[in-house]
């Protein structure tokens, strides 16, 4: 964990997350600065001190960069050239990870994509609990520092978030199901009703909450979405062939008056809805699990991925020992409910265990 005297912190576009995340930061004991391109906004930062300054240097210790997809790897790297601090540590918020992660190379830097938002949009949605209760994903790679890991999971953990790790390449395969394609959806519903609505202006005052619960992201700041999309063409264009598919069965069940296979549609999708894991919160009841960890690549990314996979949420990670040489212990802290699991999970993968209360 970074020590109180290098608390120092620069956030990189200062939209609704950027600005949420330096919010988020300050209220935990971070000094932050920040930018972004339209200056205006820097010094409406200021005003509402959400930052205290606007100039990056080598006594920041954490960069995040909070920027449309695109250009998110460029910034990443000019920031990393232009830094001499082998502590540093850099992230992004982007909802597309795996031509970002390609295209970094420094071990300094750790992808990352907060999956939470709002309809509001800029400085004036910005909110320090934004990430309570969020899930955080976080996408190490084989040159992963053990160190880099733990540390930027402990920040995310003292702003509130759940972390979860997963590969670049499944996190944009996932999240196109997850986030990209319910986006497009809402959006298509929303416009079409829209358009409806033109020849019958009663259609909106009927409105249902189902309606309103289904388009409710629709809302969201479009300017950053053309990026994300495009960036994850080839996973969503997969998810929406696929919901095609399913839309289509829908309809032919309809035309043939199938109620059979309406009612497994809906029943199927009432039992999945209701099994949808809620939002972990940090339990009291903790287990510690001490895992030997090797020095070779790809160690702390393999541990990491077993507990998400598990859905088992690790609320704490910690260096017991310096993984260097022959490698390390890590110590994490997981509810004590699901510890034999991931006890059980990672001897089978051949690492040694204890687990201690």
């Amino acid at each position: 964990m970074t020590s109180p005297g290098s608390r120092r912190a620069h956030v990189v576009g200062l939209g609704l997350i950027g600005a949420s995340v330096a919010l988020a930061l300050g209220s935990t004991g971070w000094t932050v600065t920040g930018e972004d391109l339209i200056e205006e906004t820097v010094e409406a930062a200021l005003d509402s001190d959400i930052i205290v300054g606007g100039k990056f240097s080598d006594e920041h210790t954490l960069v995040v960069v909070a920027t449309p997809a695109g250009s998110v790897a460029d910034l990443v790297n000019e920031t990393l050239r232009s830094a001499s601090n082998p502590g540093l540590i850099v992230t992004d918020v982007a909802g597309v990870k795996s031509a970002i992660v390609a295209d970094v190379h420094d071990p300094r830097f750790l992808g990352g994509h907060p999956m939470t938002g709002s309809e509001l949009r800029g400085l004036k949605g910005a909110r320090a609990d934004l990430f309570q209760g969020c899930n955080w994903v976080l996408t190490p790679t084989d040159a992963t520092q053990p160190v880099v890991y733990s540390t930027l999971h402990g920040i995310l953990r003292e702003i509130g978030a759940n972390v979860v790790a997963v590969s670049a390449e499944d996190h944009d395969r996932l999240v196109a199901l997850a986030s990209h394609v319910p986006h497009l959806l809402a959006g298509a519903l929303m416009n079409e009703a829209a358009e409806a609505a033109e020849q019958d202006a009663v259609l909106l005052q009927l409105a249902a909450g189902g309606f309103r619960d289904m388009t409710r992201i629709a809302a969201g700041d479009p300017t950053i979405w053309p990026d994300v999309l495009f960036e994850n063409h080839v996973a969503i264009t997969r998810t929406l062939e696929a919901l095609e598919a399913r839309l289509d069965e829908l309809r032919e069940a309809l035309a043939h008056n199938q109620r059979s296979a309406v009612e497994r549609s809906l029943k199927t999708a009432s039992e999945a809805r209701r099994q949808l894991p809620g939002r972990a919160l940090s339990s009291e009841n903790l287990s510690y699990i001490r895992v030997v960890i090797s020095d070779q690549p790809g160690s702390l990314a393999t541990v990491t991925k077993a507990a998400s996979e598990l859905l088992i949420n690790i609320y704490d990670i910690e260096i017991a020992h310096g993984i260097e040489g022959l490698g390390g212990t890590l110590l994490l802290a997981v509810d004590a409910q699901q510890a034999e699991t991931l006890s059980d999970a990672l001897v089978g993968l051949d690492f040694k265990v204890a687990r201690e209360k």
